[in-house]
């Protein structure tokens, strides 16, 4: 069976636990809001997620990673976090792929996905394929009225004179109250993607051996 490290980043209170759970199925955590202390590790296996006739499947260690204030301080445009930076190298070490999720009601989360990015997905380096945005609506949010102005927003929340490298991701909106099973498919096919990386990797590594 394959073995897969997805990270879940991003700012405080925008949807990673409540995601995490709902992708892996997990009930741990669900009630009233509690920050996640520094991180926390979920297992999830799906067999056959590629369509293999041979069954190989895959298990997920989704990494939830915590935005909460107390864990980083970070100064913007800096890449990296200025406070326990020394420990973001141990949770990106293996990673096969980086997801950022944020609330795209709050206009300090549409500033802080781009430093998450850099962080990272930059600084590995990941190649964009590998990185997820996830603009997670909450209950009683505004939802789709506002979805079609998200790209617009963040291309206007930085400089003009340079293309925004968050463009260059593929974006899902999140709503679990409306579409959750939508929500579910569009992490499937993200985290199938994520096994033919890793199979093509393998696949690069055995004929360098060979040759």
């Amino acid at each position: 069976m394959l073995k897969a490290k997805v990270l879940l980043v991003g700012p405080r209170e925008s949807g990673k636990s409540v995601l995490a759970n709902f992708v892996s199925e997990s009930t741990e955590g669900i009630g009233s809001y509690s920050p996640t202390q520094g991180v926390r590790i979920l297992e999830y296996e799906k067999p056959n997620l590629n369509g293999n006739s041979k069954g190989a499947g895959c298990r997920f260690e989704l990494w939830d990673c915590s935005g909460d204030q107390n864990y980083q301080t970070y100064h913007f445009p800096r890449t990296c976090f200025s406070r326990f930076e020394t420990c973001w190298p141990a949770l990106m070490k293996d990673s096969h792929g980086v997801i950022i999720i944020f609330n795209p009601e709050l206009p300090s989360h549409l500033k802080e996905i781009e430093m998450w990015y850099s962080c990272f997905v930059q600084q590995q380096p990941l190649l964009d394929s590998q990185c997820l945005l996830v603009a997670h609506h909450k209950p009683g949010s505004a939802g789709d009225t506002e979805n079609l102005s998200l790209g617009k927003k963040m291309e206007n929340s930085v400089s003009s004179s340079r293309a925004y490298p968050l463009n260059k991701i593929k974006l899902i909106h999140s709503n679990l109250e409306d579409d959750p099973e939508d929500v579910r498919m569009e992490f499937m096919k993200y985290f199938k993607s994520i096994i033919t990386f890793i199979d093509e990797s393998r696949e690069r590594e055995e004929m360098s051996i060979i040759s």
